[in-house]
Parts: structure tokens; sequence; C-alpha cells
């Protein structure tokens, strides 16, 4: 069986061990990708119409229709938050942040493995180049006198090759990064909007619940 390298182009094999490297990290960056974006198109981050359904019914005073599917985390979160209602303002506000954190956590899942692929791809790639120069000048040395500038100029261009490839994985993944990371930083905005909101119409709800005053009726009727 031809080793495998006969399969692939003269460039990346005359990358060396980087090439592979570098392969390898633009796999997982690829499938964390599609991944976040599977994970977003199911639970769409930035939908808010359930939650703002259960908002504009408690302000009208209206019993908030029983929601449907809440795959939103924002929907979800407030739904939650509103049925916590009966607890204690303090332990209202612990609860409704704790389940704000945990939807947002779940969205961050993978962010990190892009965030540092992005930041050690070039890096990568860098040092490949390093090791292709010196594999380079050390050629130039050993011609001595009968020094031939093709084996120069080949060194440089095929060792220049890691850099390229390492900016060719860091930038799109630098950008998937960012466009990650800004998605959820736009939920985290309207979440925490929303929850404001809620927080001022629960306090509302609770002033306007009648308070039973446990007076005894014969001291009423004296006066």
């Amino acid at each position: 069986m031809p080793p495998i390298s006969l399969h692939l182009p003269e460039w990346f094999v005359s990358g060396g061990a980087t090439m592979w490297v570098l392969a390898f990290l633009s796999v997982v960056a690829l499938a964390t990708l599609i991944s976040k974006i599977l994970q977003f198109a199911r639970v769409r981050p930035g939908n808010t119409r359930q939650a703002d359904q259960l908002l504009d019914a408690l302000r009208q005073g209206k019993p908030p229709a029983k929601p449907g599917k809440l795959t939103s985390p924002i929907d979800r979160v407030l739904w939650q938050c509103w049925n916590n209602r009966n607890l204690e303002e303090a332990a209202w506000q612990e609860e409704s942040l704790r389940l704000a954190r945990t939807a947002l956590d779940d969205l961050r899942g993978g962010l990190r493995v892009l965030e540092v692929i992005s930041a050690i791809a070039p890096l990568l790639g860098l040092l490949g180049t390093v090791f292709g120069m010196i594999g380079a000048f050390q050629a130039l040395e050993t011609a001595g006198s009968q020094v031939d500038p093709s084996i120069l100029s080949g060194g440089i261009w095929e060792a220049l090759l890691t850099t390229a490839a390492g900016l060719t994985v860091a930038i799109p993944t630098l950008a998937a990064f960012h466009w990650a990371d800004r998605s959820i930083e736009q939920c985290r905005e309207k979440l925490q909007d929303r929850l404001s909101r809620l927080k001022v119409v629960r306090n509302i709800h609770a002033e306007s619940e009648p308070v039973e005053e446990d007076r005894d009726p014969a001291v009423s009727h004296a006066y």
C-alpha cells in the first residue's frame, strides 16, 4: 500500500509535522462551528416571543396562556422565574440569576475551543516557519562555497507555508468565535432586560394582592 503522503499535495507534505497539527485543529474548529450552528438553530437564543407574551399578559392583568415548547433560553428562564414567583424576594432573585447563568453557560459550550484554536494556530504556523528557516540555512551552510540560490529560496517558501496555513485556520476560527460570542451577548442583554421587566411586574402583583387582617370581628363592630 502506498504511503498516505503520496496522495497529499506537495505543498502540504513540504510543511512537515506542523501541517498535520494545523489540519487536525481545522477539523476540530469546523466540527465545533457546525455544532454551534445546529445548537443556535435549534434553541434560537435571540427569540423572545413567548417571554414577551408572558410580560404583555401580566402587564394587562390577564392570566398568561399556557406556553408551548420552550426552546429559547429567554422564554424558558422567564417562565421558570414566573413559576417561582411565590418565593421570597431575595430567594427569587438568587434563583433567577442561577437559571440565567445556567442557560447562558449551556450556550457557551465549545466557545473556549474556538478561542484557543484561533490563538494557537498562528503561533504553530510561525513555529513551523522558524524550524523551516533553520533547516534552509543549515542546507545553505552545508553547501559551502557551492551556494545555489534555489536552495535558500526553496527552503524559505516551504517554511512560509506553515505561517500561511496557520493564518488560514486562525482567521475563520476567530470570526466564528466572535459570531457565537456576540450571539450569546445579545441573548444575555435581552434576558437581563426581560428579567428586569418581570421583576417590576412581580412586585406590582405582590403589592396588589389583598392583605388579610387578623382582627377580632367583635372589636370591629364595637366602633
